[in-house]
């Protein structure tokens, strides 16, 4: 058996629990590594308020979990398939993704707006509780082209390079970006490098999104997008991510938001009609596509090393 191919069937067993199981309800580890976090910045902070206390604080955060995750796979000659099919499985959020988006989709399609803003809500920074139907659905379908590459490409994207410990250090960059990278007083500095590391951790990935979104929707409409209006995003990543997904999809997001009390004013991204419910499935369905297309292109190539090795 090639090492593609032993990649491929964890790969596709960490797809398959996510589908099945979905996200951890009792406990997710993700919560407590956040409560870790909490308690590392905690400590870290008394030695000051500069960028290298955030990098300590994000190298002290993150590194044990990672080695814990590498001498985890070296136990039993075996381990590293438990290890790295649960660590997917873990830091994938599929499913999840769906039933939050979901849970916005459907009140919002039956007119229940109140029920729909509280819905979104939960999944987006953005204040909602003044949202138009427009902007719940301008929000939901964002969030989910978005969280497509956090929660699902990303995550798939550094189990293929680097296996468990990849993906588990993929995420777990990724929580402390959403912890620490905001640019206010308290995380200006501290959350610097947490910000800069998950970004490039997330450079490839988000571009391979972005490019798998294009090829599933509105082809030449996406590219053409992700070329004029990424540029113009805040975040290196997320821009071609939303540009090329608003544009595979024909439908008009971005715009002013109100975040932390402020509002914000943001390009545009996208082209086309006003965004509703059936973007928000729209977009849903882009993403499951582009797990199968994922799927089918590594399954293939794992194939062919077989059938060539043969």
């Amino acid at each position: 058996m090639s090492v593609l191919t032993l990649i491929a069937l964890k790969f596709a067993a960490g797809l398959l629990l996510d589908r099945l199981l979905g996200e951890v309800r009792s406990f997710h580890p993700l919560v407590g590594f956040g409560n870790w976090a909490k308690g590392v910045e905690k400590r870290v902070r008394k030695l000051g308020d500069r960028r290298l206390d955030g990098l300590l604080a994000w190298l002290l955060a993150v590194t044990p979990w990672v080695v814990l995750a590498i001498v985890a796979r070296r136990l039993h000659p075996l381990a590293h398939w438990p290890v790295d099919i649960l660590l997917l499985y873990l830091a994938l959020g599929g499913r999840s993704l769906t039933e939050h988006a979901e849970a916005v989709a459907a009140p919002l399609e039956r007119g229940d707006l109140s029920e729909a803003r509280r819905r979104v809500g939960w999944i987006v920074s953005r204040d909602t509780t003044q949202l138009d139907a427009e902007g719940v659905a301008r929000a939901g379908t964002e969030t989910v082209l978005e969280n497509g590459n956090d929660a699902v490409f990303g995550a798939l994207f550094w189990f293929l390079l680097a296996g468990g410990p990849g993906v588990l250090l993929f995420r777990l960059a990724n929580t402390l970006d959403a912890m620490w990278g905001y640019r206010n007083p308290r995380y200006l500095h501290f959350g610097w490098a947490a910000a800069r590391l998950d970004d490039l951790l997330n450079t490839l990935p988000a571009r391979l999104t972005a490019l798998t979104y294009a090829l599933l929707g509105h082809t030449r409409q996406a590219l053409t997008c992700w070329h004029r209006q990424a540029p113009a995003w805040d975040s290196p990543n997320a821009g071609p991510v939303m540009a090329a997904g608003a544009g595979a999809l024909g439908v008009a997001l971005g715009g002013a938001a109100i975040y932390h009390g402020r509002l914000e004013p943001r390009p545009p991204l996208g082209l086309g009609h006003a965004p509703d419910a059936s973007s928000i499935r729209g977009a849903i369905d882009l993403v499951r596509r582009g797990i199968m297309l994922w799927l089918i292109c590594v399954a293939s190539t794992a194939f062919v090393i077989e059938w060539l090795n043969a």
